[in-house]
């Protein structure tokens, strides 16, 4: 038989080098780094805590915020029903579309995120107060407050419902960023409130939606980021 090495080869043959780069090693061997289930809660009730805490300034210094938690709260002023029942409601067709789009897990991480917050927006006032809450400090204060809430919900898959859920969907379907989709909406509930308060709350509240939304759009962008 044959040698299968020569006398002068004492080392079997070697297949040829692969040279990859860094980014088709990184490609080629994803990490998936799950939430643990603690850490959603966390996340659940830290994100909604932040996002009711910019709500409680909100109404202590007359501004509004956007979305449905906006809607509700128009409603709540102008109707005086009672406003986490008002949220639970305007929210109901987007949990449904959460449901069909955006699987169990994300929808029922929604529904609870949303009764927490129904259940702090009544809470807080209890233990907090403010002597001195300047509106221009709150419209930025209160906007950043609301928008890194809403981004660690994001983050854990989870929203507040209403105008996020729809955001983040039509950010995975079509690419357009959350945060400067529910800018366009948040603006048009904000408009319904010239309604309700003077121009000048409303421009602040127009502020606070700025800064909440420039929040998601520069943190959550879907080329970054998975947005599911």
């Amino acid at each position: 038989m044959k040698a299968l090495f020569t006398r002068h080869s004492l080392t079997p043959p070697t297949a040829p080098a692969m040279n990859y780069t860094a980014t088709q090693l990184a490609a080629a061997t994803p990490v998936t780094l799950a939430h643990r289930p603690h850490e959603d809660v966390q996340a659940l009730f830290t994100g909604t805590l932040f996002v009711a805490f910019g709500v409680l300034m909100f109404g202590n210094a007359g501004l509004l915020t956007g979305g449905t938690t906006g809607l509700a709260l128009l409603i709540h002023y102008t109707l005086g029903w009672n406003f986490g029942a008002v949220l639970f409601l305007v929210n109901v067709p987007f949990y449904v579309l959460a449901w069909r789009r955006m699987g169990r897990g994300f929808t029922l991480k929604t529904v609870l995120a949303v009764a927490l917050l129904s259940g702090l927006v009544t809470l807080l006032p209890k233990v907090v107060s403010f002597g001195v809450l300047s509106p221009l400090f709150t419209a930025v204060m209160g906007g950043l407050l609301m928008g890194v809430g809403i981004l660690m919900l994001f983050r854990h898959r989870a929203s507040l419902g209403g105008f996020n859920v729809l955001a983040l969907f039509l950010q995975d379907r079509f690419g357009w960023r959350a945060g400067r989709v529910q800018m366009v909406m948040d603006a048009a509930v904000l408009l319904a409130a010239f309604a309700v308060v003077d121009w000048q709350h409303v421009a602040l509240s127009v502020l606070g939606a700025v800064m909440l939304n420039q929040t998601l759009a520069t943190n959550h962008r879907k080329e970054r980021y998975v947005a599911l």
